[in-house]
C-alpha cells in the first residue's frame, strides 16, 4: 500500500461544529460550538472560553470566598455568566443566599436554557441565582447608585484588562469601573477578576483604590497562567 493516502485510512478526529450562531449584542457574531464532549463559545472567530476544566473561573469566586471566612449570609455578584462556572462555585457553598449574574448577552442566557444547561447544574432554575442581561457596567452604576451591596463581587468580563474583543469592556478595568465595584462592596467586602495574564498595570491601580491586594496563578495547558486577582475594601 502506498504512503501517500495512508492519512486517508486512519481514523478522523471528529471536527467541532457549531450549534448555535447569533448576532452579539456588543456587535458582531457569537458561536457555540461542540468539540466532542465539550462546548467552546467563539466571539467574531475570537475563541473566549470552553468547558474544559474551568480551574480559573472557579477560582474567580472560591478566592474572595475564603477570604470572607466566618460570613454567613453571602451576597455575590458576578460579572460575566460564560459557561457558568463561577456562578455554580457561588451556589456550591452553603453560606451564599444570594447570586446574581449580569451578563451582556441574551444568546449566552438561551444557551444555559439549552446546550449548556447541565453544564453548571441548570441555573435558570436554580432559586438562589438571579441571571440578569444587562451591560455590566450599567448595573454597577445602577446597584451603586441604589446602594445595593455585595459580600464578594467577581468579575469575568472579556479577557481581562490588557487583550478586551468587546469594544468598551475596558472600563471595567480602569477608574471609574475600579471605583464602581469598591462602592457596591459591603463593608470588608472582597472583589476578584479574572485575568488571562498577569497584569501589573492593572494590580498597581487595585493597590491605588483598595486596601488588600492579591494575585493566584492558576496554571493552564498551554501559555501564561490565568491569574485571578482580589481586592478588600
Amino acid at each position: 500500500m502506498s504512503t501517500d493516502n495512508i492519512a486517508d485510512w486512519l481514523p478522523q478526529e471528529p471536527r467541532p461544529r457549531v450549534v448555535a450562531r447569533e448576532e452579539a449584542r456588543a456587535g458582531g457574531e457569537l458561536a457555540l460550538r461542540r468539540d466532542g464532549g465539550d462546548y467552546e463559545v467563539i466571539s467574531n472567530g475570537v475563541f473566549l472560553m470552553d468547558t474544559r476544566g474551568g480551574a480559573s473561573e472557579r477560582e474567580l469566586v472560591r478566592a474572595p470566598l475564603s477570604a470572607l471566612s466566618g460570613r454567613d449570609e453571602v451576597r455575590v455578584l458576578v460579572g460575566g455568566l460564560g459557561v457558568g462556572f463561577s456562578a455554580r462555585e457561588a451556589l456550591d457553598d452553603p453560606r451564599v443566599v444570594r447570586v446574581r449574574v449580569v451578563e451582556l448577552e441574551p444568546a449566552v442566557l438561551r444557551w444555559h436554557h439549552g446546550p449548556l444547561a447541565d453544564v453548571a447544574g441548570n441555573l435558570p432554575h436554580e432559586p438562589r441565582c438571579e441571571l440578569v442581561c444587562a451591560d455590566v457596567m450599567e448595573h454597577l452604576t445602577a446597584a451603586a447608585g441604589a446602594g445595593e451591596t455585595f459580600d464578594a463581587v467577581c468579575m469575568d468580563v472579556d479577557n481581562g484588562p490588557d487583550w478586551t474583543v468587546t469594544e468598551g469592556n475596558d472600563r471595567l478595568y480602569q477608574p471609574r469601573g475600579l471605583e464602581l465595584v469598591r462602592r457596591v462592596l459591603a463593608p470588608d467586602g472582597v472583589a476578584s477578576w479574572w485575568c488571562a495574564a498577569p497584569a501589573p498595570g492593572f494590580a498597581a491601580s487595585l493597590r491605588s483604590r483598595f486596601g488588600e491586594v492579591a494575585a493566584v496563578e492558576v496554571p493552564v495547558a498551554r501559555g501564561e497562567p490565568d491569574v485571578i486577582y482580589t481586592a478588600r475594601t
